[in-house]
Formats: structure tokens, sequence, C-alpha cells
């Protein structure tokens, strides 16, 4: 996977069944693929037992949808106006099994050509338009990744063509050619091979994530823990000072309209309440659990370095076991925390993490760095990440950052978004969605919380100001993608934001992505330096089981192993710092001691 260049440009979505196809002969008012799926997702739901769900196949799905909503199918998926008569050339993934249901009725019809990139080969298919509106259908009802993609020439040579009323609306347009990307959120991704006659013609880039618009085909899921009305996946984290806030979620059943939290600090007698939202959250594939709720109360008024206990509910429901947490203490420069590389909603991951709190019970939160989950759009896998954690981050607040698995094919990061309520202080670029970048300073430590499947051009200024204003004695900045690997070069990174950590001299830098561990030397203008006072320190780490066969020297490198898990503690007293790396076992696997 590559760093996604801009933001996602929109949110959505075999064998035959015995049984025969059910279809509402009633006109459908569904106008938007979205909303055809939508419908037919519950109508298969009505019809069909879970079983029957895992055999669908595309003709099946003909017979089962009304007309209309073919009709809508065939012809919302992507739109827009031309000038001039003009020729659609189709480039196809030639490895796609199933041809798009409308594609040869339309009137495409297959060439001899093919456009190559350095991963697939496109058939390229054409058709005839007058000037006028073009529209176009589903790339499919299985979820094939590599897209089709279009480019738009003149039928007669010569003429200039004017594309107007383009959709989706953040659809962008370039010149067909060797060496243009055709998906943002793989761009370096390039074409390698285009046929001398379609070159210079408009080509309309898109994201893999649109195969899942219409995804119907093996796309059923079920969840291990579905929700209840009982609260669960109980998570601390803060949107405003760590030492006089503190933000709680937790989920439920979509059937619990309200939630409710109650806190107290110990040893008083008051009991206190706070404000509560809720956002209805769906997956309309997940079949055992479509709808749930997520609820978010921000505690205020807090006292600096109090313990306070805590359960949330409902008025009419059940309530959480109580539990407590710790803010930050008025008396500074003094506190420990843990990271964790990528954690892909691991169990082995899960039994390490849970082992944390029992060895280190004196940490003040918890950071990710990135891809939390393997799939960020599948809700399932943010189930098992919140089973396997057990609890931790009922007790301590989790801090973390996407990386490119929580922020799918060019979709975004949404439901990451929805299960954290973290700074809204990033950014104020619309390409930066809120909280997915953000900063926070904790006693005499300022966190720049970064994500690197954002622009780095619509970041870069923000990065500059926080660490120009910052008099914290220590820096750190998380992100996903590491400077420093020798698996993907990111020079893009280390010029944009690696100068600016020499600049104003950031002391370490937490990664992941690689899945090996890695601490740098001092690095500093992309060489060696003799010292940390002159340099910055790269760490990559890697919190499931993983092993690299392949293991080439790298000039820069202090530390690394090629398999993990680890986990990293940061312990801060003044102006000295202790940086500790321990494997699932708990045996120390790396130590750095620094002193200002």
């Amino acid at each position: 996977m590559k760093r996604s260049l801009i933001a996602a440009l929109l949110t959505t979505l075999g064998a035959q069944l015995v049984v025969s196809a059910c279809r509402t002969e009633a006109p459908s008012t569904a106008t938007t693929v979205k909303d055809v799926m939508d419908g037919a997702v519950t109508r298969l739901y009505e019809t069909l037992k879970p079983e029957q769900l895992d055999t669908l196949g595309q003709s099946y799905i003909l017979r089962f949808l009304t007309e209309s909503e073919k009709e809508v199918l065939a012809t919302q998926y992507l739109t827009f106006e031309v000038d001039q008569p003009v020729t659609v050339s189709l480039m196809r993934h030639q490895d796609q099994k199933i041809l798009p249901f409308w594609l040869e009725p339309s009137g495409f019809r297959k060439t001899g050509m093919v456009v190559k990139n350095e991963e697939y080969i496109y058939e390229v298919w054409q058709k005839n338009f007058d000037a006028g509106k073009v529209s176009l259908g589903i790339n499919g009802f299985d979820k094939h990744r590599p897209v089709y993609f279009i480019s738009v020439g003149p039928q007669k040579p010569g003429d200039q063509v004017t594309i107007s009323n383009v959709f989706p609306k953040h659809q962008t347009l370039d010149s067909l050619r060797v060496g243009v990307f055709t998906y943002h959120d793989w761009s370096d991704l390039t074409l390698t091979e285009v046929p001398e006659i379609l070159r210079g013609q408009t080509l309309f880039q898109t994201i893999r994530g649109r195969a899942r618009e219409a995804h119907l085909i093996g796309a059923f899921r079920k969840t291990t823990t579905p929700s209840s009305p009982k609260p669960d996946q109980i998570l601390l984290s803060w949107s405003g000072d760590p030492g006089q806030t503190m933000d709680v979620q937790w989920r439920t059943a979509a059937s619990v309209a309200e939630g409710s939290v109650q806190y107290w600090e110990i040893g008083s007698n008051d009991t206190l309440s706070a404000p509560v939202t809720a956002f209805r959250m769906e997956d309309r594939l997940l079949q055992n659990d479509r709808y749930v709720n997520r609820f978010t109360a921000r505690l205020s008024g807090l006292q600096p370095g109090g313990t306070y206990g805590y359960r949330v509910g409902s008025k009419t429901g059940p309530w959480s076991a109580p539990a407590t947490f710790t803010t930050q203490a008025a008396e500074p420069n003094r506190f420990s925390f843990i990271w964790f590389g990528d954690t892909h909603k691991s169990p082995d991951w899960g039994s390490m993490a849970r082992q944390t709190l029992g060895r280190h019970p004196e940490i003040a939160f918890y950071s990710i760095a990135g891809d939390l989950v393997s799939t960020g759009l599948h809700r399932d896998e943010w189930d098992e990440l919140w089973q396997h954690s057990g609890g931790i981050f009922s007790q301590k607040p989790l801090l973390p950052i996407p990386g490119n698995h929580d922020s799918q094919d060019g979709l975004g990061a949404w439901m990451y978004q929805e299960m954290f309520s973290l700074p809204k202080n990033g950014p104020k670029n619309r390409d930066v969605p809120t909280e997915q970048t953000y900063a926070f300073t904790y006693q005499n430590a300022l966190f720049l919380m970064i994500d690197a499947t954002s622009p780095l051009e619509a970041q870069t200024a923000w990065i500059k100001e926080e660490l120009a204003n910052s008099k914290a004695d220590w820096k750190f900045a998380f992100f996903h993608f590491p400077p420093y690997n020798f698996e993907e070069d990111y020079a893009d990174i280390r010029k944009a934001w690696c100068s600016l950590f020499d600049q104003y001299h950031v002391d370490m830098v937490m990664s992941g992505h690689v899945h090996y561990y890695l601490r740098t030397k001092p690095m500093r203008a992309e060489k060696p330096v003799s010292s940390p006072a002159q340099g910055t320190i790269y760490t990559i780490s890697i919190g499931i089981p993983s092993h690299h066969d392949e293991w080439p020297d790298e000039p820069y490198a202090q530390v690394r192993y090629n398999d993990g898990p680890f986990y990293q503690h940061l312990k801060i007293d003044g102006k000295s710092l202790v940086y500790t790396v321990f494997d699932k076992y708990g045996k120390v696997k790396d130590e750095l001691k620094l002193t200002k």
C-alpha cells in the first residue's frame, strides 16, 4: 500500500442460489447507487438466510433487483457532460472474472488495445457518445479493487472537448499518458504502456475504494462480538487539556437511544454527570450487527492529578462496571507512556498489550502508530481490536494516529474518526480530516500526531508552526510511514518534514508500516551525526508477529530486529528520558537514555 495523496472521493460501500429471486416490483425511488444498494441489502436480509447470503452470484442479484434499480446501477456511477461527440475508452482489468452487467448491453465493445501499469493489464473497451450527458455504471458486484478508469477523446480529430458537470464531484482529470497515475490511493502506480491513439485524451482518475459501492458477492460478514444493551468497548482519550478533561466513548446496540455517564473523584461523595452525544454507526454488510450506537462524553473541570471513578450506561439500560482514570498531574515533568507499532487487530498484540498495564501501571497513556486494524471500513475488525485489548483503554487513554489500512482505498478513515474523540487543533485544510492530525502537550513534552495518509503539503506549515511555538523540553512526532527504512522510500517526507525536525530539533519520531523494529542513529540532513543533541532518532516498531527474510544493511541503523512483536515504554523525568523496548515476554530488547 502506498500513501494516498488526496482526501477520499466518497463513502459507501458466483455461485447460484437454489432459492428463487424475490423482487419488489413497485417502482424504486432510489436515484443513487448508494440508495439502491442500501435498499437491496435490507431486502436481502429480509429474504435470505445467513448462509444463503454467502452464495450470491451476479445472475441472482440481477433477478433480485428491480428494473429501475438496475437502471440506476448502470448509469449513475460516473456521469459527465461533453459539448462535442466523443469516444469513451474504458480500461477494464483483464483479470476481473465477470463483466460489469451493463457494459456490453449499453454498446461498449472490446478493442484489441491494452493499457498497462507495473501491476495490471487493462482491456480497452470503447463506445461513441453524442454531445450531451454520458452515464456509466458500476464496476461490478464483486469487490475487484483495480476498478475501471476511462479516457475521453473527440470523435473528430482536432476538436476541443469541454467536459462539465462531473459526478462524483471530486473526480479529477488529467492527460492520459505514460507516467500518469490512475488511482489516487496508489499514486506511485503509474501507467507504463498507453496506445498512441489514446495518448493526450482526458483521463478520469479514480480510487480503488469505488469497488465497494455495489459489493454483494462474497461481501457479507459477521462480528464475533455483536453489540447489546450493555455498554462495552469503553475507551478513554482526551480532546482538551489532559489535566482537566477526559473523554469517554462506548458502544451499545442501536436500540439504546440515549447514553449517560456518571463520574466522581475518589474520596468524594459527589457523583457528577456530563452531556453525552450519540452516533449511529452503520456497516451495512455486517449481517449480525448492521447498526450500533457509539456514545461520547466529554468530562471537564477535573482536578489536575485527580483520580476519578466512572461508569457509563443509560437511564433505562444496564451500566458498566466502575473504572478509574487519573488526569495529568500538576507537578510537571515526570510521566511515562507506551506506544505500539501496527496492531492489525491481532490477538497476539492483544495478549501482549494486556500485560503492559500490570508491568507499567504508572503510565499516563497509550499510542498506536497507525494500522490499528487491517480493513478500516469493516467494523467487525474494530470489534476484534477492542476485544483483544481486554479493556486496558478504559483505564488509560489511547491517543492514536491512522495508517493506510485505517484509511481504506482512498475512501478515508471515517470509521476511525468516529471511534475516537481527539483534539481538533490540526491543520485548517479540507484535505486533512479533523482529529487525524493533531497535537498535544503533556507535561514538558510536545506530541505531534500526524496523519501521513493525508497530503504532505497540507500539513507542513502546521508542523512548522507547532514546533516553532512550542517551549517543551521534549518533542516527539508520530506518523505511520517511516522516513528511514529499506522497503519504501519516503524522500518526500524526509524533504518536507524531517528538515523541520532538524531545524527545531525533534527528539524522536515514531512510525510503523514496514513490520520490523528499527532505531536509527541520530540523523540530521539525512546523515548520521555523533550525538542525539545534534539530530533526531527515528524509530519503527511492530506490534504483531512478523519476520523479514530479506534483511539488507541499513547504514543509518543503530538497533534493529527483523521480527516482532514489541512495545515501547518511554519514561521522562525532567530533562532525562529512558526509552525501553520490550518483547511479548517482557524481555528488554533495546534501551536508550537521553539527557538534555
